[in-house]
């Protein structure tokens, strides 16, 4: 059987290397169950950046990516499996929210403002949807960047998913910013799933049937809330 292959980003609790360099997150640990019930020979993951994800499932690079948010223009270069998480957008911001925001239309409303996002992330295409000017929008490579620049008052705010900054807080208590929550008025939860290359039905079939007998189980459960997710974050997507 062919190996596994799982590209993945430094993005706690999804993905992550921690301090033995082993890497771990709720998404490998799904992919590498996945990867077992398959019979695949070998589960190798691959640390990549978020604008190299795609590219390297349509050059070969890779098998299988981490957790994506499913869009129409992402469905036009790559196929993506059945949900495995519905998550709400959140702000990493300065400790004690300084500026008081309390969304994306918070930010729109300061034209002083400025917002960093993730290249090619959809939190750009929704903060500006929600009235942030594109000059008000900073981007960045990685989630480290991203964070950096908001702790060094480069930017006022970071746009990702909530749950990735409270990965990123839980991993750096001493760190001086904190999360703003996006209401579900300006952003629903959005879903989120493997992506893998096109023209690959039979694999994509067979994930979506291991994934329909793992999610919601009970190590299913089990797994997540050791990663900080609730029931009811499961529970979307089941």
């Amino acid at each position: 059987m062919p190996d596994m292959k799982f590209a993945f980003l430094e993005e706690p609790p999804f993905c992550f290397t921690d301090a033995s360099a082993e890497v771990s997150g709720c998404d490998v640990e799904l992919a590498q169950r996945v990867s077992g019930m398959l019979g695949l020979r070998d589960f190798t993951a691959i640390g990549t950046e978020f604008a190299e994800l795609l590219p390297g499932l349509v050059d070969g690079r890779w098998t299988m990516t981490t957790g994506l948010f499913v869009s129409d223009e992402r469905k036009q270069i790559v196929d993506f499996t059945r949900p495995i998480w519905s998550l709400q957008d959140g702000l990493l911001v300065i400790q004690g929210n300084p500026c008081g925001f309390d969304g994306y239309q918070s930010i729109a409303k300061d034209p002083t403002a400025l917002i960093g996002v993730i290249t090619d992330q959809v939190q750009h295409l929704t903060a500006l949807r929600n009235g942030v000017s594109a000059n008000q929008i900073r981007l960045y490579a990685t989630q480290a960047d991203a964070a950096r620049a908001v702790a060094d008052g480069m930017v006022h705010a970071y746009a990702s998913v909530a749950m990735a900054h409270r990965g990123y807080l839980a991993r750096r208590p001493e760190t001086p910013l904190g999360l703003v929550e996006v209401a579900a008025a300006e952003k629903q939860p959005s879903a989120g799933a493997f992506a893998i290359a096109k023209e690959n039905a039979d694999l994509l079939r067979r994930i979506d049937d291991c994934l329909a007998e793992l999610l919601g189980s009970d190590w299913h459960r089990r797994m997540m809330a050791r990663y900080g997710f609730s029931d009811s974050d499961i529970d979307r997507v089941v």
